[in-house]
């Protein structure tokens, strides 16, 4: 296919898969479509979203749904201390950082943009998401089944197109996606995974985001490069 839409976070499942698009699927056309739903993580994100776009030559599209922020019920929206982190509970843990809904709101939002772009700009581009296998503890909106109903969901919510919703790596671990990473020659300094929001450290006259290091998010992260042939590039702060 010839273009594409892909929902970018910053973090390093989306940023491998739009060098995946970029280099192996030769996509031409991609475009980045970043939501912002006042996440403590947005500065840190996208510092890393921009980057790839301008490292890939890729147009940009911020959209802005603060108001799923302000209904949230996850730590990634809501104030929490070091302390309180420490506390949680590796069974508890999913419900603390899942946003009501996040993924079918941004799939139906890239959906949105797809069809408008197919009706005016007669241009078809389906619609990718960096989802991807995690293990026993998933979110119900990151496995195979719920992509297939939100397939389902596509074909009679759109009036005009046969638009498709996209997951390359859906039963991928993320250690494959490092490995990946170093194929593609990816530097995931620029990949962020916080789901916190730590700000910024200069090193070496390079300026790379922190990483708390104890959210769910990281904590995947480093597992994943510790079980990786591959060295950890990331700045945490625990």
């Amino acid at each position: 296919m010839a273009n594409a839409i892909l929902l970018i976070s910053g973090g390093l499942d989306s940023v491998v898969l739009a060098y995946y698009l970029k280099k192996i699927k030769k996509i031409k056309n991609l475009k980045f479509v970043f939501l912002d739903y006042n996440q403590k993580s947005l500065k840190e994100e996208f510092f890393c979203v921009k980057k790839t776009a301008k490292k890939l030559n890729v147009k940009l599209k911020i959209i802005d749904v603060k108001w799923l922020g302000k209904i949230s019920t996850s730590l990634i929206n809501k104030k929490t201390s070091k302390k309180g982190l420490k506390k949680i509970k590796e069974k508890e843990e999913l419900i603390f950082w899942y946003v009501p809904c996040r993924n079918s709101i941004f799939l139906l939002i890239g959906l949105a943009i797809a069809e408008s772009e197919l009706i005016s700009k007669r241009k078809k581009s389906d619609v990718y998401m960096g989802i991807k296998f995690e293990g026993e503890l998933q979110f119900k909106d990151t496995t195979p089944k719920f992509l297939k109903q939100m397939n389902k969901t596509a074909k009679l919510c759109t009036q005009k197109g046969n638009i498709k919703f996209i997951a390359p790596f859906l039963k991928s671990d993320k250690e494959d996606l490092i490995e990946l990473s170093e194929k593609l020659k990816i530097n995931l300094e620029d990949t962020y995974s916080c789901y916190l929001g730590s700000g910024f450290k200069k090193i070496k006259n390079k300026i790379i985001p922190i990483h708390c290091g104890l959210c769910g998010g990281c904590k995947s992260r480093k597992k994943a490069f510790r079980f990786s042939n591959f060295k950890d590039p990331s700045f945490y702060r625990d």
